[in-house]
């Protein structure tokens, strides 16, 4: 199964677990209903007790979630997602653009950097079957010529154990890369789901006098999360863009018949690692875009295990890449 089809399932069950909010919303009814009586009762009693008049406006507000409470799916959840779904299409899209620029560009890369390897008389039998039958036939059958034939094949065989080892090496970052954004959607639509079913409870505590910061707090942190996603899209955009000019700038020196590509891909290797890093500093993030509390213990685990893990990977690109990559990160 591809990741865009985990998103998609991950979506999906979102979806199908919104149902059960109308089980919360029965049991919040009876809480919200007891909070507003005693609410109404003190703010009357208080009014009584000082010999004032009667304000009704404020004894509004339990009435107000209670209608909130009773509608919570369509009312609530449906209002905030029609809101922030635009801002999470148009990421979206804006990451589609450049992934889709940046494809066309590494194939037309790749077919360049093929061109330039077979210009290469050093290096065309590596690549080439029919450059390396035309060496071989070049050859006689001295005992020097059978030697050159063996350090031929031994070479040739090197050549492709290598180019299977950097292939695996960079699949494997790949899949960390994209195990990371699954991870960041995973953690966000756990939250969500968590946030939805027990919302009405919190709207119905939000009731109860010393409580009211509980309604606040449930929207910032439900806001706060739905952006996880559209960040994280962003931040891949910014990777995707980052990765498209170089590539650009690799088919204009590939256009160059002089030049000798280096096949390592270090620097793509690099900002693979960057990524996988990266994408745990996102609900950090979204926390400068909407403040927000209760997560800041779970999510500084996270980042210090990101970090440990950028450690572990950044030292298997150095030991994988060699001294280049050690160079840049010095």
């Amino acid at each position: 199964m591809e990741p865009n089809n985990l998103h998609e399932v991950l979506r999906s069950v979102y979806e199908e677990m919104m149902p059960m909010c109308a089980d919360m919303a029965a049991v919040a009814k009876g809480v919200a209903g007891l909070g507003a009586l005693f609410y109404v009762a003190l703010k009357v009693w208080q009014s009584l007790s000082r010999a004032e008049s009667i304000d009704l406006f404020p004894m509004l507000r339990p009435f107000a979630i209670g209608i909130c409470i009773m509608f919570f799916s369509t009312l609530v959840l449906g209002s905030l997602n029609g809101v922030m779904s635009p801002i999470v299409e148009g990421s979206h899209s804006m990451l589609e653009n450049q992934i889709l620029d940046m494809n066309e560009l590494q194939q037309k890369k790749d077919l360049l950097e093929r061109e330039a390897m077979l210009r290469n008389p050093e290096m065309a039998y590596l690549i080439s079957n029919e450059e390396f039958d035309k060496k071989l036939e070049e050859l006689g059958w001295s005992p020097s010529d059978l030697v050159t034939m063996s350090g031929m094949y031994i070479e040739r065989e090197m050549f492709a154990i290598k180019k299977d080892i950097r292939d695996g090496f960079r699949e494997f970052l790949e899949i960390l890369f994209q195990s990371a954004a699954l991870v960041i959607d995973t953690i966000r639509t756990f939250f969500l789901i968590v946030l939805s079913i027990l919302g009405p409870i919190a709207f119905a505590i939000s009731v109860w006098d010393g409580f009211q910061t509980t309604l606040s707090q449930w929207l910032t942190r439900y806001i706060s999360v739905y952006l996880w996603l559209p960040v994280a899209d962003i931040f891949s955009a910014i990777l995707a863009k980052i990765q498209t000019l170089i590539l650009e700038r690799d088919i204009e020196m590939l256009a160059d018949p002089t030049f000798i590509p280096d096949t390592s891909n270090t620097v793509y290797v690099i900002y693979m690692v960057i990524g996988i890093i990266g994408y745990f500093t996102v609900p950090t993030v979204t926390g400068w875009v909407i403040q927000a509390g209760g997560a800041g213990n779970f999510m500084r685990n996270v980042n210090q295990t990101a970090t440990k893990s950028g450690n572990v990977a950044g030292a298997a690109v150095g030991s994988a890449t060699g001294n280049i990559s050690g160079r840049l990160l010095k």
